[in-house]
């Protein structure tokens, strides 16, 4: 009766440790898909790959303007705001560009070099950009990214999903995926040294 019991406690272990298993695979490929329809295409999609060194020649503040948050936005999401437009030299190529913070703020404004977010106080985005713009003045190099193959001819001062960022993305379903098989694989070998022990 013990040896029956023992092996029916193993064997709902090992289904389980199973179901364990299954259920980790199933949800690493689920972290799979839903990366690649939301991250992965605005990875592909940027053309700003290439890093180099920005110097910077002028940071300017002009007037506030109005300027929607999207393309197409309903008149409540068109606020005002100062507009900051900062000027580099690419010492890649010598070029003088436009810089932008992201990829989305050419998108939001391209005359601006940086667009807050439109529930901010305005008197906080005032401060904010003037902060932005002594920055600028007062750390003139720093590390920039600009299209190679000459599609945009401006700059933007970080991707919104760099290399190291889309590894990190993988990395938790990969961990996941990676135990999950392990779990399989070892309750397999778990059933085939208990069948191999039971025929001998």
């Amino acid at each position: 009766m013990l040896g029956k019991k023992l092996v029916t406690a193993q064997k709902r272990g090992e289904t389980r440790a199973l179901c364990l298993g299954l259920g980790m695979v199933a949800c690493s490929m689920m972290m799979y898909f839903f990366i690649g329809i939301t991250i992965v295409p605005f990875y592909t999609k940027s053309v700003w790959t290439t890093e180099t060194v920005c110097k910077v020649l002028k940071a300017n503040i002009k007037d506030k303007i109005f300027c929607p948050n999207s393309e197409g936005s309903d008149d409540e999401e068109i606020f005002p705001y100062p507009c900051l437009q900062v000027w580099v030299n690419l010492t890649a190529s010598g070029q003088e560009v436009m810089l932008y913070q992201t990829e989305d703020t050419l998108e939001k404004n391209p005359k601006c070099s940086y667009v807050p977010d439109k529930l901010e106080n305005s008197k906080e985005v005032k401060a904010r950009i003037e902060t932005i713009a002594s920055n600028f003045k007062k750390y003139q190099t720093f590390p920039c990214y600009y299209d190679p193959g000459g599609t945009q001819t401006n700059a933007i001062l970080s991707r919104l999903y760099p290399s190291k960022g889309l590894l990190f993305a993988f990395l938790w379903p990969t961990l996941m995926f990676t135990g999950g098989c392990l779990i399989i694989v070892l309750v397999k070998i778990s059933q085939y040294v208990s069948v191999l022990s039971a025929w001998q």
